[in-house]
């Protein structure tokens, strides 16, 4: 039985829908076409199934007849094809940096210092554990409230390992 072009027996990536802002809309855009919208019920904004970059599809959910899945699809923060960030991560990126520049307790150098540790807490790197632990150095000299505005915006788009050692999660 063919399935959208594709034989049911072999494993394949469907194609996600998710907006600007990153809320996904699905998952299995190509399996469930009946799910997509033009605009995102959450925030209004314009949703994508390609990279905006490259024109590659969004990697979605993962079929296989071997395999079921009941996770949560979480938006992606780069292309897999082409490694650019996608709109939802460079706009929460360029909000952390607006934050930071609003920050008055850090020195010119320690904001700058911060926006570039900021740029590499969304990757999972090498560098990842010394972005963190210089993240948690600079935002003492912050205060509480711009600490927790910061950590609303970056959550999101957190590596894994960042988010473990910064929010213990």
């Amino acid at each position: 039985m063919l399935f959208h072009g594709r034989d049911r027996e072999e494993s394949w990536y469907d194609t996600a829908q998710i907006c600007l802002n990153g809320h996904v809309v699905t998952a299995s855009s190509t399996a469930h076409p009946e799910l997509k919208r033009q605009f995102c019920d959450r925030c209004g904004a314009a949703t994508i199934t390609e990279c905006p970059k490259c024109k590659a599809n969004i990697r979605g959910s993962y079929h296989s007849p071997d395999f079921f899945s009941l996770g949560m699809f979480e938006a992606p923060k780069f292309c897999s094809d082409c490694g650019a960030a996608y709109p939802w991560t460079e706009s929460s990126l360029e909000a952390a940096h607006d934050l930071v520049s609003e920050m008055e307790t850090i020195s010119d150098e320690e904001r700058r210092i911060l926006m570039q540790t900021l740029d590499e807490l969304v990757k999972e790197t090498p560098q990842t554990e010394v972005a963190a632990l210089r993240f948690k150095k600079i935002m003492r000299k912050v205060g509480t409230e711009a600490t927790d505005a910061l950590r609303k915006i970056i959550v999101e788009i957190l590596s894994e390992a960042a988010k473990k050692a910064i929010l213990g999660r």
